[in-house]
């Protein structure tokens, strides 16, 4: 797969779309969860990134580590990593503990009463993540993503849900896209001045975002946090101050971080060498490349090379040999 990552030449000015395209969507499970009367489940931490989009009713949700919220029609929750979590009616109940991957693998689930019309209807799902770069997402959003009455939401989860559960010609590709179109739309909708740091906040003032489109448009190119400074219209220390506060990392830590998640989604590839990557991302001395990229990722770019190309070998005959198997059974 060719790199989408912006060049010298490139005319890509919307970092979101970098980061969401950068984590490549590569697994989507997704489907329907009813509760009635008394009922409440709760989740050991999963790691995953998951969302639910809630369609009728409303029910309670607590992640560990931030306030209770209610989650009502029309709202669509995102967790990035998906810590431990519970999920609840409104009245008083001893929870069921849950495995998440155990439960992600089975169909429709039913909490609560059986019998009736269900109090709350919810379609939720999760997705896998690039590996080598799940961690960017996690380290640059708001660790809950809770967005109100944005009915495109809960469009895109029912084409998932309906797309996951067929086993139809594109359909990897259409997952893909959808998980893709789900992101952007949750957090370019999700913006709020009281969240914690971090990238979603940063692209929202209006001094830092011309800043945070030029490392992304520029990454090859040196730039210091005086070029920087000029680009947002600010002074040094007031530009360093603002950014820190903001994205919740100084600026030239941020512009590492990313030039070195880029660094590993280009050497995932076959054909580039390591001083061809590490021109790409702006490092003009390829042991400066090195040394950096070893202090982050804790090997060598050439042996991270080496692994994640087997790795996506192995990947590849996987899925080969699954849509071989589909196939077979259709016969």
């Amino acid at each position: 797969m060719s790199s989408t990552f912006p060049s010298r030449s490139s005319d890509r000015l919307d970092p979101l779309s970098d980061v969401i395209s950068l984590l490549r969507p590569r697994t989507v499970f997704a489907k329907g969860i009813t509760g009635a009367g008394r009922w409440g489940v709760s989740y050991s931490t999963f790691g995953h990134p998951s969302f639910c989009a809630v369609l009728d009713g409303r029910c309670r949700l607590t992640v560990e580590g931030h306030a209770p919220l209610t989650l009502e029609a029309d709202d669509f929750l995102l967790l990035p990593a998906t810590p431990a979590f519970t999920m609840t009616g409104f009245e008083p109940v001893s929870t069921t503990r849950q495995v998440p991957r155990a439960v992600a693998m089975q169909g429709a689930v039913r909490h609560g009463r059986r019998a009736g019309p269900a109090e709350v209807s919810i379609l939720g799902g999760w997705c896998v993540f690039d590996a080598a770069n799940s961690a960017l997402l996690v380290s640059l959003l708001p660790g809950v993503i809770h967005v109100r009455g944005v009915e495109r939401l809960s469009t895109l989860v029912r084409l998932l849900a309906t797309e996951a559960a067929e086993q139809r010609p594109g359909r990897d590709l259409m997952l893909t896209r959808l998980v893709e179109a789900l992101l952007i739309e949750a957090l370019r909708a999700a913006p709020d001045p009281s969240a914690p740091g971090g990238l979603l906040r940063g692209l929202a003032d209006v001094r830092l975002a011309p800043a945070l489109r030029h490392m992304h448009q520029c990454i090859d190119r040196r730039m210091t946090v005086a070029d920087l400074a000029r680009t947002a219209g600010l002074s040094r220390s007031a530009f360093f101050d603002r950014f820190s506060r903001t994205v919740g990392i100084a600026p030239m830590d941020y512009l590492q971080r990313w030039r070195l998640a880029v660094a590993k989604d280009l050497l995932q590839r076959d054909g580039l060498s390591v001083s061809e990557v590490a021109a790409r991302v702006g490092y003009d001395v390829v042991t400066s490349f090195s040394a950096a990229f070893s202090r982050e990722v804790g090997i060598p770019p050439r042996q991270f090379a080496i692994r994640a190309r087997a790795s996506t070998g192995e990947t590849a005959a996987g899925t080969r040999r699954r849509q071989v198997r589909t196939a077979r059974g259709r016969l």
